[in-house]
């Protein structure tokens, strides 16, 4: 079993016996057929995963590598808000006829601020201060801007990054205000490990700990059988994790730059209905 199994079954499980069922309020989302969506919901839950050790994938199904790491090289690498630049079509629900999703995700990592320094996006502020002031504890960025929520076809549900130094190792801090466990958990967690990994490596510093902070962490009315089988199958060991070592420059990046090895799981869950 990975740590990453454990921790996912642990979560569910908790989510499953002492969660608060969200049906008969009022909620947003709604099913396909029109009905709403209701959860079974934990607030604040806080799940360490150590990347020196091993990588965050579950076994007990697949998680879409690649598919998870061009989403999130579109979002840091790109600065991107327009579906046609992402091979994936998870983000079609929520784009305009031009596919864009609004002032959202990467545009904001693309917006250049007014620093002592000079002009610069979030993005490469980060790059900038783990090269030049690694150990400063003001490190992240933030993609919840109020501002342009009008603006955005969805809001952020992961929104915030905070980066720390502690010896040789870079640490992370992702917030997350809202996550559907079944269908975004681990392909949240893998994805910003991934990312954890890339800027670590480019900074010259070795990958420590990711800690993944989720507000309302929650399960769907649907998915509870779904959840159910899935936490009750065979696991297996953590894939090994490899990156590029000739990569020095965080936009050099391609997903041909990370993969996974050893990679056994269960089978994947298929049409799994999603809430919008």
């Amino acid at each position: 079993m990975s740590y990453a199994d454990r921790l996912f079954i642990d979560m569910c499980q908790d989510i499953l016996d002492h969660g608060y069922s969200t049906e008969g309020e009022k909620v947003r989302p709604k099913w396909e057929d029109g009905s709403y969506a209701y959860t079974i919901k934990r607030f604040g839950v806080v799940n360490r995963y150590d990347l020196s050790k091993e990588f965050t994938a579950l076994t007990l199904r697949r998680t879409a590598f690649k598919s998870a790491v061009d989403e999130i090289l579109w979002i840091w690498q790109k600065k991107s808000n327009n579906i046609h630049e992402l091979k994936s079509h998870i983000w079609d629900e929520w784009a305009d006829a031009d596919g864009s999703i609004g002032k959202a995700y990467g545009y904001q990592l693309g917006v250049k601020h007014q620093y002592k320094e000079g002009m610069m996006d979030q993005v490469d502020r980060v790059l900038f201060d783990l090269k030049e002031n690694p150990y400063s504890r003001r490190i992240m960025t933030n993609i919840y801007v109020h501002q342009d929520l009008h603006e955005m076809n969805l809001y952020p549900c992961a929104y915030s990054m905070t980066f720390n130094v502690t010896d040789d190792k870079l640490n992370a801090v992702l917030n997350q205000r809202s996550q559907d466990i079944l269908t975004a958990n681990n392909w949240n967690v893998v994805q910003y490990a991934v990312l954890l990994h890339m800027i670590a490596q480019v900074s010259g510093l070795k990958a420590g700990e990711l800690v993944h902070v989720i507000a309302d962490a929650h399960i769907y009315d649907r998915h509870i059988p779904l959840v159910k089988e899935l936490i009750s199958r065979e696991t297996y060991p953590a894939p090994d994790f490899w990156i590029n070592p000739e990569i020095k420059n965080f936009y050099d990046f391609t997903t041909d730059d990370v993969r996974l090895d050893n990679y056994q799981t269960g089978q994947q869950i298929k049409n799994i209905p999603v809430a919008v």
